[in-house]
């Protein structure tokens, strides 16, 4: 069995006195598209924040490819082959979709091979290429959610962390998200997703953890999760019969 490209162990994250984590241990298979769901406020942004350097933990060890993240700089983080799509897309919207995705690989110095990848991002989300000198703020909530995954990508990550991308989105655009991912993973990047929509996750994912109140409560495959009646009726909609 291959070691996990991702390894969580004993993390805790504070705001003040606030313990957001507290002890989360968790993994990521290689090649895999892993799912966290949980309530609000369980925790789930901060671990991702956390994970790419943008919170420090108080505590607790991340570890990518054998390597501790732990303390290190978002830059460094980047650097090392992990990319997040954060909650909200975060576009620059007073940015072009093409200066957006050059902002995405702006620790690249091989400026002809960047030029090549952003053809590419244009290749893999043709809608971007139609708007690419649009100012990103004026795009539709779909498109910028494809702008925020393209210029993660621009990075070349190896991990690709994604928060809530199909939150406040269209079902038809969800759908289209969805396929992103998909692909992405297809493609042999490892997926690390939070997401709220159970429902599209179980035809995607391929291992669930649930969080709540800063604690893993649950780990198993998506069929371990239609069966879990806690999760059947929080996130799917139905207890078991």
């Amino acid at each position: 069995m291959s070691a996990p490209v991702l390894e969580v162990a004993d993390l805790v994250t504070a705001y003040g006195k606030i313990e957001a984590l507290r002890g989360v241990s968790l993994s990521v298979a290689p090649g895999s598209i892993t799912c966290l769901l949980g309530p609000n406020g369980a925790g789930k942004t901060t671990l991702m924040m956390t994970a790419t350097g943008l919170l420090k933990p108080r505590r607790g060890s991340i570890r990518f490819a054998g390597a501790e993240l732990a303390g290190r700089a978002p830059h460094e983080i980047v650097a090392r082959g992990v990319a997040l799509v954060p909650e909200n897309r975060l576009v620059f919207p007073t940015m072009t979709v093409t200066d957006n995705l050059a902002a995405g690989a702006y620790q690249r110095r091989d400026k002809v091979e960047i030029a090549q990848d952003v053809e590419r991002m244009f290749a893999r989300f043709p809608r971007l290429k139609e708007r690419s000198q649009q100012q990103a703020g004026t795009l539709s909530g779909g498109e910028q959610q494809m702008l925020a995954v393209a210029r993660a990508l621009m990075s070349r990550p190896k991990l690709l962390l994604m928060d809530e991308p199909s939150l406040g989105l269209a079902p038809l655009v969800v759908e289209e998200i969805f396929r992103i991912v998909t692909e992405l993973n297809k493609d042999g990047t490892t997926i690390f997703l939070v997401e709220q929509n159970a429902h599209m996750a179980l035809q995607v994912a391929h291992h669930f953890y649930l969080m709540e109140q800063g604690r893993v409560t649950f780990s198993g495959t998506p069929g371990q999760v239609a069966e879990d009646d806690v999760i059947r009726r929080a996130y799917l909609g139905s207890a078991r019969r």
